[in-house]
């Protein structure tokens, strides 16, 4: 099993059409050459996404709920964010939202894992890192969440207790589902 791994080698893309220009991302169609025909494809053409699983000095993680429109549900994820600044470094964007979502920074970073949330209808990328070493950023600086943010509930929730939740499908959201497991494997290979 360890020879298995995805290969990212975009065959020839023979047209581009732009469907849809989104304020975030765009809905683009495809003409890809694969050698034995030539297929269309239409995608959500994504900028890619940073998340953080926080956890604190009692082990716990921290989770916000949020409202998710598309499948109409507050799901409860970690701090999370577009790749939307550019020339923006992922950890610093995952700084950046830790920061801005949960009034957080942290002394310690580590790239968890990297996933492709849905392969088959968005080219985005989702990078998870681990932070600890947490402290709260200075009231003056915090920043004001607006929109969808402006609700976000915090909470901390002990570590075997979200690996639980989402194991009894509780959890739902890919940022939680992967980030916890993915701690929590690396915490077992430990």
């Amino acid at each position: 099993m360890s020879q298995v791994a995805d290969e990212f080698e975009a065959q020839p893309t023979l047209a581009r059409e732009e469907i849809f220009a989104g304020r975030v991302w765009d809905v683009v169609a495809e003409d890809v050459d694969l050698g034995h025909s030539v297929v269309r494809r239409e995608f959500v053409a994504h900028p890619g996404a940073v998340a953080v699983v926080a956890i604190d000095p009692e082990d716990r993680v921290l989770l916000l709920k949020q409202y998710r429109h598309p499948v109409r549900g507050f799901l409860w994820e970690p701090p999370a964010g577009l790749l939307d600044v550019e020339g923006e470094d992922p950890v610093d964007a995952a700084r950046r939202e830790l920061a801005e979502e949960a009034d957080l920074v942290a002394g310690t970073w580590e790239h968890l894992v990297s996933f492709r949330s849905t392969p088959g209808g968005s080219s985005e990328e989702i990078i998870v890192y681990l932070a600890r070493d947490l402290a709260p950023v200075p009231e003056a600086e915090r920043h004001v969440r607006t929109e969808e943010e402006a609700d976000l509930e915090p909470v901390w929730v002990p570590f075997d207790e979200a690996v639980a939740g989402v194991l009894e499908g509780r959890l739902h959201s890919p940022t939680a589902v992967v980030g916890i497991l993915a701690t929590h494997a690396r915490r077992t290979a430990s």
